[in-house]
């Protein structure tokens, strides 16, 4: 059995828009990791980037169960001894939603070149617009 390689005229990079409004975010992550990486498609090949462009907005209403607002964290790390700066999600939802969505998204892609390729794929608004009419992207269903 070989491996299938798609060629590059195979892989064709369609444009969709999420609207997270009264989505979990973790549901919400998945799929979007899901399309960002191309497994739905029959092309697909995990040491490819057959991925789609995934426009995500409304992500200041997405939403988040238990207590994640104010158990979970956010961290980040400056580099420098002691630069770690940690933000929780409820906070985080309020000031940066785009940053959640992202970070929950890069975490479900891999950590390697084909991963950092694909989380470049992904636009995060707060709000209900976008720039990207031009690619006329179609609504993804979740």
């Amino acid at each position: 059995m070989r491996t299938y390689s798609p060629r590059p005229a195979d892989i064709d990079p369609q444009w969709f828009v999420v609207d997270a409004a009264d989505m979990v975010l973790g549901r919400l992550a998945t799929r979007v990791a899901h399309v960002l990486r191309g497994k739905h498609k029959p092309t697909f090949a995990p040491h490819m980037d057959t991925g789609d462009h995934v426009i995500v907005v409304n992500a200041a209403k997405v939403r988040l169960t238990g207590a994640k607002p104010e158990q979970s964290m956010s961290r980040r790390h400056s580099g420098y001894p002691g630069g770690l700066k940690s933000i929780s999600f409820g906070n985080l939802l309020q000031t940066r939603p785009e940053r959640l969505v992202e970070q929950a998204v890069r975490g479900m892609l891999p950590k390697n070149t084909i991963g950092r390729a694909q989380i470049r794929k992904l636009k995060v608004y707060a709000g209900s617009e976008h720039p990207h009419v031009a690619q006329q992207p179609r609504t993804l269903e979740l």
